[in-house]
Order: structure tokens, then C-alpha cells, then sequence
């Protein structure tokens, strides 16, 4: 079998987690979702959350494709009024998990200590327990929470559910020490308390 080309290798498709630090705006997602689909790229999972930068929100969005198309991706949403920064990482660079949720047949569990078993060497544990059904959570990549499904699945897995990625970027120093480090150049500005600085283009240069 012939390997892959320089080339091929660069443009082939792979995983990657893309960072959005952005102020918190009513229709700002909607807009990011239109950059994909504009593209036609399929959001595998997407997060958003608080960051750890008071009134800034984080979002954390995985899709499959080549790097060529990740940096456009990246730079069209980095044009946007309210984003401050991004980031694109492989799996390689970033540390994630995902959380699941399965719900059986309480009666299954109580009576088959095969299943009971299984679910304490993939790391589950029970979060409610009712006479008809047992809720169990985990956490782990997406093969792992995939496998328990099939474990699950022949003991009447009644339902299933899994969170969107939550993931840190292994060797960013943060966009927090960029926007300090903004600041302490900046001095005066009433950015330093709680405003994000307007001059955005100046962050994106650190």
C-alpha cells in the first residue's frame, strides 16, 4: 500500500478543537454557525461556557477537516466585532473530556452483578437511582463513552446522552496573560476593571 504524499499528508482531514474567547452577544453564535455552514462543515460538538475572564465567554468547537480550511475558518470568525481571539489545536495539543449519561432498567443492575461489574471498570458511577431506572455518568473521549453504550446496549439501554467537549489547550499560557499583559501596556484605560479592550487588532498581536 502506497504511503501519503508531503501534500496529501498536509491537506488530509483530521480532528480539531477551535477556541473562541469572545464577549457575550445575543446572535454572535448564529453567525459563528453560518461561517461552517457557509463552508459546509460540520460541527462535531460545540461548548460554550464562562471563561476564566470575568464577562468573557469560551467556545469550544470540534469539526474534521483539512489545516488549510481550519486557518480560514479561523480567520473569518476572528473578524468578527466580538471575538477577541482564537485558537485552533489538534487532539494532540489540547487535554479533553466529554460527560455521558445512561439510563437502565434499575432491575437489570440489581440483578446482574456482570453489569454492575462492567460499569465500575469503565468508571461510571450512579447519580440517581429509582425503582424503575438507574442513571449512571461518566467521563472520558468519545471511544470510551461509545464503548459502555455497547456494554449497556444488550442489558435494555433505555436512553443516552452525551456533552459537547470541554477541552484546555495544552501549551497556551492562556488569553488571560495576553489580555494583563494588554493592560499593563495600556495604563489608565478603563479596560482595566471590566471592559474588554475596544483596540482589538492590539491583542491579536501579542
Amino acid at each position: 500500500m502506497s504511503s501519503l504524499t508531503d501534500t496529501e499528508a498536509v491537506n488530509a482531514k483530521q480532528e480539531f478543537t477551535i477556541t473562541v474567547y469572545t464577549e457575550n452577544q445575543i446572535g454572535l453564535l448564529n453567525r459563528i454557525a453560518i461561517i461552517f455552514s457557509r463552508r459546509k462543515i460540520n460541527i462535531e460538538s460545540l461548548n460554550t461556557s464562562p471563561s476564566e475572564i470575568e464577562h468573557i465567554h469560551r467556545f469550544n468547537i470540534v469539526i474534521n477537516d483539512t489545516p488549510d480550511v481550519v486557518r480560514k475558518v479561523t480567520r473569518q470568525i476572528e473578524k468578527q466585532v466580538e471575538v477577541l481571539k482564537v485558537y485552533y489545536n489538534t487532539n494532540e495539543d489540547i487535554i479533553w473530556q466529554e460527560m455521558a449519561l445512561y439510563k437502565v432498567p434499575t432491575d437489570v443492575i440489581v440483578e446482574k452483578v456482570y453489569v454492575e461489574r462492567l460499569l465500575r471498570e469503565n468508571g461510571a458511577r450512579a447519580v440517581v437511582i429509582r425503582k424503575d431506572y438507574t442513571v449512571f455518568e461518566t467521563t472520558g473521549h468519545r471511544e470510551e463513552t461509545d464503548k459502555l453504550i455497547e456494554v449497556l446496549q444488550p442489558f435494555g439501554l433505555i436512553e443516552f446522552v452525551r456533552s459537547a467537549r470541554v477541552a484546555i489547550i495544552k501549551n497556551s499560557e492562556g488569553f488571560n496573560s495576553k489580555l494583563r499583559e494588554f493592560e499593563r501596556q495600556e495604563p489608565g484605560k478603563e479596560v482595566i476593571e471590566h471592559k474588554v479592550p475596544a483596540a482589538k487588532d492590539k491583542i491579536f498581536t501579542l
